[in-house]
């Protein structure tokens, strides 16, 4: 792989590069839209991501190159211009990075010509736009020698996506994907950056990644209506409670206190957030104690949860996720990501792994039309430099 992206750099560039970057995506085990309520999140770092190769250069240009993207050719900046601009395409997630990093006085005096190869297949929800922006820091940092600390290119890459790109996310896709280990979870206190790596060993059972393939824009949808209806229910409990988050709130505490909220719709909403921080914390206690069957069936809770509570799944993850809970060696299984569309992820005996994809694959060919995709991908470190 890194030969040829070398290769192709030079194809593409007309000049040959040494330095290749790799940023992975990332799974959440658990803990789905607890980020921006202040609750907890168990991301994982994954082996499916983005590639990078660059070569810095002696004037001002900056030339991006996506091999996804290989229909919109080069697309040049000035380091004098980093404006969002809409004809810009994807670049303005790695266009944000360095924005932002040279607005915080990060010195860089050259632009630089860079391609990107991404093998998470775009849209599914695996957090591909992180994995460019955490990319693009980890490239910057070694290219510049910046000396910028990882935690503060986690910040910075979600600045690019709150402020940049107009997205209003949490911190766990770039703290995941910055902060990632081999073999271990993140189990992330976004209230206050607390983190635990957590061995995320699953024995004789692998994580099958399962992807609706129905694109899920997350600029585009429901998501910044469901964060603004968590920040509505908020400001209601906080005329009787003393509470900066709904991560703060224990499932006793928000039932004595839901009649602050006099709405059904929010208060389905809340009950999501607080069950689904809860939720997280057991999965950490079931994997430390290596109960894989606890482990399952949180999985099971949190898509029941995020369906019931939260509507965010739609018929097409539904499809995916009620086909796997009913395959021989399969654990629990959810949705992962910010729903609508994008992909769901189970707990599948390894020895049942091929069986379970071509019934889970047939049943949703039959009921959506269209063919799922299936992954199976290993919990990785985080961005670097190979």
């Amino acid at each position: 792989m890194e030969n040829e992206l070398k290769e192709l750099f030079y194809s593409v560039f007309g000049v040959a590069s040494k330095e290749i970057y790799f940023a992975p995506g990332r799974i959440n085990l658990i803990g789905e839209h607890t980020d921006y309520n202040g609750g907890h999140v168990f991301p994982a770092a994954i082996t499916i991501g983005t590639y990078g190769v660059v070569r810095k250069r002696e004037d001002q240009m900056i030339r991006f190159y996506s091999e996804n993207f290989s229909e919109l050719g080069i697309i040049e900046v000035s380091l004098t211009d980093l404006a969002y601009k809409e004809e810009d395409n994807w670049t303005n997630y790695p266009k944000g990075m360095i924005h932002y990093l040279i607005e915080q006085g990060y010195a860089m005096n050259h632009g630089f010509d860079i391609l990107f190869y991404g093998t998470i297949p775009n849209g599914a929800g695996l957090s591909s736009s992180a994995s460019i922006e955490l990319l693009t820091g980890v490239v910057l940092n070694d290219l510049f020698q910046l000396n910028v600390k990882m935690i503060d290119l986690v910040l910075t890459g979600k600045r690019v996506e709150n402020q940049f790109i107009g997205v209003n996310s949490g911190i766990m896709d770039q703290f995941a994907i910055g902060m990632g280990k081999r073999d271990h979870a993140i189990l992330l206190d976004t209230n206050t950056l607390d983190f635990e790596l957590v061995p995320a060993e699953f024995g004789d059972y692998v994580i099958a990644i399962m992807n609706t393939n129905k694109r899920r824009e997350l600029a585009d949808s429901k998501y910044n209506e469901r964060r603004a209806e968590c920040e509505l229910a908020l400001k209601l409990l906080q005329t009787s409670l003393s509470i900066e988050s709904l991560g703060e709130l224990t499932e006793e505490r928000f039932n004595e206190n839901k009649d602050l909220i006099a709405d059904e719709r929010l208060i389905r909403r809340v009950k999501h957030a607080v069950t689904e921080n809860q939720r997280t914390i057991l999965a950490k206690r079931a994997l430390v104690e290596n109960d894989l069957q606890r482990f399952g069936q949180l999985l099971n809770e949190s898509h029941a949860s995020l369906k019931d509570d939260y509507e965010v799944t739609g018929f097409e993850l539904d499809t995916l996720v009620e086909a796997a809970q009913q395959q021989p060696g399969v654990l629990g299984a959810r949705m992962t990501g910010a729903g609508f569309g994008g992909c769901a992820i189970a707990l599948v005996k390894e020895s049942e792994l091929e069986h379970f994809t071509k019934q889970v694959g047939s049943i949703y060919l039959d009921k959506i039309g269209y063919p799922a995709d299936f992954y199976s991908a290993n919990v990785d470190d985080g961005a670097r430099k190979l």
